[in-house]
């Protein structure tokens, strides 16, 4: 039996502190707290600095039985793409061990910018960074349609790479809530619907500023029944983190698919 696997989008934040969070919790603290709950989160600081092994390591320890980690991987493998992809990358690789050695790493999340259009250059940067981490499952998350069509499913199903099936508003040029399977790990990852703060805001979590109702989420249960159909494992994320939304979200995904 497949598999599924919910959570959120990071877990380390202080807005969730007397909402999801005990307030005055320590934030060394809040992984065994959320893990008490949730059996899988995404670790997106490191794509804002590349970890390192033995930091990896300490969160595994912190976490009970059969909880998974995904990674988020570094912006200079998905916006940056420098002359350090290739040393970046190994590094990442190296410091992904110890999650390998215990059976703790789901994949490696690659989230590519809006600017990131379907083209050669970047169908063979693809190929690139599975060159990179060819041992490790990874999933691919555009923001631009230009990426959805069946020659871009073959080519991921052909170079092993999962696509990541996105919740984000219906706003010309986003790929919208498309279902497809393309490797062994499926994945869906539910950014809210906020349409007026999605391009026009101040600071970062506004675009993530959205709590869906029971009848959204509803929605999204035949795509995950049959995601989980055809993959090993199945990933469902929440990014709607402001004020711990995302928490609310993955315990009522949790109720409707233990109800179906």
């Amino acid at each position: 039996m497949t598999a599924i696997y919910i959570g959120t989008s990071g877990y380390s934040y202080r807005d969730w502190l007397g909402h999801f969070y005990p307030p005055g919790l320590a934030a060394k603290d809040m992984l065994p707290y959320y893990a008490r709950e949730f059996n899988f989160t995404e670790i997106n600081s490191t794509y804002y600095a590349l970890p390192r092994p033995q930091n990896l390591e300490q969160m595994a320890r912190k976490v009970p039985e059969g909880f998974i980690f995904t990674v988020k991987a570094y912006r200079t493998l998905t916006h940056e793409r420098g002359d350090s992809l290739y040393g970046d990358g190994r590094q990442l690789r190296q410091a992904l061990q110890p999650l390998i050695d215990r059976g703790r790493l789901g994949a490696v999340l690659l989230q590519f910018p809006f600017s990131f259009r379907n083209n050669q250059a970047n169908r063979e940067h693809l190929t690139r960074l599975k060159e990179l981490l060819p041992d490790v499952p990874l999933v691919v998350e555009f923001r631009h349609n230009s990426w959805v069509n069946d020659a871009v499913w073959d080519f991921l199903q052909r170079h092993e790479l999962a696509y990541t099936c996105v919740d984000e508003p219906g706003l010309p040029g986003l790929v919208g809530p498309v279902v497809r399977c393309t490797a062994a790990v499926a994945y869906v990852r539910f950014h809210g619907r906020n349409a007026e703060r999605w391009w026009r805001h101040d600071e970062a979590y506004e675009r993530y500023d959205y709590l869906y109702n029971e009848a959204e989420l509803k929605g999204w249960l035949p795509g995950i029944a049959y995601l989980a159909g055809q993959a090993e494992r199945v990933f469902v994320a929440f990014n709607n983190h402001y004020h711990s939304q995302a928490v609310t979200n993955a315990r009522m995904l949790k109720e409707l698919l233990a109800g179906a």
